[in-house]
């Protein structure tokens, strides 16, 4: 009937992991590669697991595609436990950060590679080619070799090899690491428009927190082993749930304070400064606590007078699109602050000034050490 509401289609799980640890050695040399990890990743998802080397993050992607096998848990797909099932029989492809193309064969040859080896009709292979070169814009390269491209043009080659069997999920392990600032920030914006049209479910991989934030639908923050917080980009980085997770993603202000009173998942928290604020408290924290509060550098604002937090400044750097004000606090602790630059100009503020540092209500939240 004309005027019924759709229901919408329920958000499902692509892949689910359970428990999954990994063990690598035994005995003295025994190292917990990961540690009872869980998470899921939805249907048609930009998923990124974002670390520092040696977090883990690798060896997920790798349980993951079938190139390891967890020491206990389940990997599931769709509901299918596929834990022990080897690479080939996997759903699931993946590309890596030396791309791995036959530098003796074509664009279109490179691409249709794995659909031979999956013995698909000839006429189908031309025609799924014809369609990735379409979606990665390189129709006109088709018959270039590999070694006669770009890292760029490379990369979209191993990206539409890989997307070539329609498969669920695509794995992608630091697949920018290699390409130069400019051409980096280019396929970030290409590797999610190939994720948006194909509605394929990415799992990214990387060190990088700017590129996790600029192209995830959500973050899985990993650190020795285990994922600390998984969340929308906005929240990890406005709510981080640990000290780990502040200092990783982005610039953070560290303010140790003592919990004065709290209700309602709020707290009022005193300064070494003194001052008074109101910022989230996690669970767990009773009136006087010892916490640290944290505070973005974009979240204070610099003031003339006396403010929440006073100081010195003590270096101004300036980095176009905004500046950077290094402030001696009073108590004795380091605070940046990053203002952006209006185009006309603003009365300047040099070293050696004293300041006040203004941090309203909400731009502060308590964090677990």
């Amino acid at each position: 009937m004309t005027g019924d509401i759709v229901p919408e289609k329920p958000v499902r799980d692509a892949i689910e992991v359970r428990g999954v640890s990994k063990i690598f050695g035994a005995g003295e040399g025994r190292v917990a590669a990961l540690d009872d990890v869980s998470v899921s990743i939805r249907e048609n998802e930009f998923f990124t697991l974002l670390g520092p080397s040696g977090c883990g993050k690798t060896t997920l992607l790798r349980l993951i595609a079938g190139f390891d096998f967890p020491t206990s848990g389940q990997i599931m797909l769709h509901g299918e436990d596929i834990a022990p099932l080897p690479p080939f029989k996997r759903p699931v492809n993946t590309v890596f950060q030396n791309y791995a193309l036959f530098p003796h064969m074509t664009v279109a040859q490179n691409i249709g590679f794995g659909l031979e080896m999956l013995g698909r009709p000839k006429a189908e292979i031309e025609a799924r080619v014809a369609a990735m070169l379409k979606l990665v814009q390189m129709e006109k390269l088709a018959g270039r070799r590999t070694s006669q491209i770009s890292g760029g043009q490379q990369q979209r080659v191993a990206l539409a090899r890989a997307l070539a069997p329609a498969p669920k999920v695509l794995l992608l392990d630091e697949p920018l690491s290699a390409l130069d600032f400019k051409l980096r920030k280019e396929m970030q914006i290409e590797l999610k428009r190939l994720q948006h049209e194909t509605g394929i479910t990415f799992i990214f991989v990387t060190h990088d927190q700017e590129e996790a934030l600029t192209m995830s639908d959500r973050i899985a923050v990993m650190s020795s082993g285990r994922i600390l917080q998984v969340g929308g980009p906005r929240d990890i980085y406005d709510h981080p749930a640990e000290r780990f997770v502040a200092n990783f993603i982005g610039d953070t202000n560290f303010l140790p304070a003592t919990v004065l009173s709290s209700a309602g998942g709020k707290a009022r928290v005193k300064l070494a400064s003194g001052i008074e604020i109101d910022a989230p408290l996690p669970a767990g924290f009773t009136p006087g606590s010892e916490v640290t509060v944290v505070v973005r550098p974009e979240h204070a604002r610099l003031m003339r007078e006396a403010s929440t937090l006073n100081g010195t400044v003590e270096n101004v750097v300036y980095f176009g699109t905004d500046t950077h004000f290094h402030v001696a606090l009073d108590q004795g602790r380091g605070f940046v602050v990053r203002q952006q630059n209006a185009r006309s100009g603003e009365a300047g503020v040099s070293a050696g000034d004293r300041v006040g540092i203004f941090v309203g209500d909400g731009a502060a939240q308590v964090l677990k050490d």
